[in-house]
């Protein structure tokens, strides 16, 4: 089971990237996602989630009206589109599923963890 993030990269202070996260191994269309970050010496920290049908969506403070997550369920595809960056957005981003339908913030909640994918966001 995998769970793959992509489309990371170098941007300047008020650009947009957008990330993805494949599934591999088996089907995550009935699990909560989510996408976290990390920047090194410091706790992974919640970004953005979607329930098991999209239906619900819940995103940090700091990215509120910046970031949308969506998921494409056909595919086993989550996406998280990232306008506006700043650059204190830099960090590791990754991708997980939760055993639930939803999780929100909830880092014990998320089951399988991706590969990260870097952002690094010029000022």
């Amino acid at each position: 089971v995998q769970l793959q993030a992509s489309g990371g990269g170098l941007v300047q202070a008020g650009g947009s990237l957008r990330l993805s996260c494949a599934g591999s191994g088996r089907r995550f269309s009935n699990n909560g996602m989510g996408w976290f970050r990390q920047v090194p010496g410091k706790e992974r920290e919640f970004v953005a989630a979607i329930s098991w049908n999209g239906g619900g969506v819940h995103y940090s403070e700091s990215v509120k009206g910046r970031f949308t997550v969506s998921r494409d369920r056909s595919k086993n595809t989550i996406s998280l589109q990232m306008d506006s960056l700043k650059p204190e957005d830099t960090a590791l981003y990754n991708c997980a599923a939760s055993r639930f339908a939803y999780a929100g913030s909830d880092r014990s909640s998320y089951s399988y963890w991706g590969q990260g994918t870097l952002v690094t966001v010029s000022s």
